[in-house]
């Protein structure tokens, strides 16, 4: 009768061994499937972000581009609305410390009281402000500016910058503009190119108008009748001796008082009664 083997029991010291092993497994099994589960929570969040126009990155540089647009924006608006933070000069400040020939001459009541006027002298030279001085007032001549919706200021331009580009000779002492502001060019006691041979004993006054026929709005005719009746008692000239530049050369201007014989009867008419009321 064969006898049965029972297996050896390990001693305690291997059992003890073995089951450090064991244990030491699984630590390492459990430290390997953790880092795995981050190494793919790092790749899965990359692709969840992208790597296109959604990628960290870009959205960083996208945000600074906003707060910096946003910035611009709000600075814009500030100095927009406080005065205070813009350092351009207002349109008379600047032409007061560019010319020492602009200054605004208020309005004085009466119905041969001086209008507003604005003293906006050209520069001397030989094209459009000679500084030859007037013989006599005997006459004023009406002119048109032949420049259909132009601005007083534009044609006082014109005027000045024929000095740089000597197209032809050409002023007039007062520009009347669409909103019937007057501008005046050319100090009284001097010459204007504007009448020809009456340039030596004439004021001339240019108006502006806004249709190619040549007919001035309310307010440039209104500021017409103020400015000619002032200068007509200002050097004792009859309304009589107020006349176009047509009278002087044939030429149409101005147009609409050539064309309209009745709207001239009509200009010289009003003159007329404000020198009388004037006494």
């Amino acid at each position: 009768m064969s006898q049965i083997k029972f297996p050896k029991r390990k001693s305690g010291r291997k059992r003890k061994i073995q089951a450090y092993q064991k244990l030491l497994y699984k630590k390492v099994l459990f430290y390997k499937k953790k880092r795995k589960k981050r190494t793919f929570y790092k790749k899965g969040s990359n692709r969840k972000m992208g790597r296109g126009i959604f990628s960290r990155k870009n959205f960083e540089i996208f945000g600074t581009i906003c707060l910096l647009s946003l910035a611009v924006v709000v600075f814009g608006h500030v100095v927009r609305w406080n005065p205070t933070a813009r350092k351009e000069p207002n349109v008379v400040q600047q032409k007061l410390s560019t010319s020492e020939d602009y200054q605004i001459l208020p309005a004085e009541s009466g119905p041969c009281g001086r209008p507003e006027i604005i003293q906006d002298f050209i520069v001397e030279n030989p094209y459009s402000r000679s500084g030859i001085p007037l013989d006599a007032v005997n006459g004023i001549v009406v002119h048109y500016v032949a420049n259909a919706g132009s601005t007083a200021e534009e044609n006082r331009n014109y005027f000045e910058n024929l000095k740089d580009t000597h197209l032809t000779k050409a002023s007039s002492h007062f520009i009347i503009g669409l909103d019937g502001e007057i501008i005046q060019c050319i100090p009284l006691d001097e010459i204007s190119y504007a009448s020809n041979e009456r340039n030596s004993d004439t004021i001339s006054i240019e108006c502006c108008h806004r249709k190619e026929n040549g007919k001035f709005t309310k307010k440039t005719y209104k500021s017409l009748v103020k400015l000619t009746a002032w200068l007509c008692a200002s050097y004792g000239i009859p309304s009589s001796d107020v006349i176009r530049h047509y009278n002087v050369t044939g030429k149409l201007c101005p147009l609409y008082f050539v064309r309209h014989e009745d709207a001239w009867t009509e200009f010289l008419s009003d003159i007329q009664k404000k020198l009388e009321k004037n006494g």
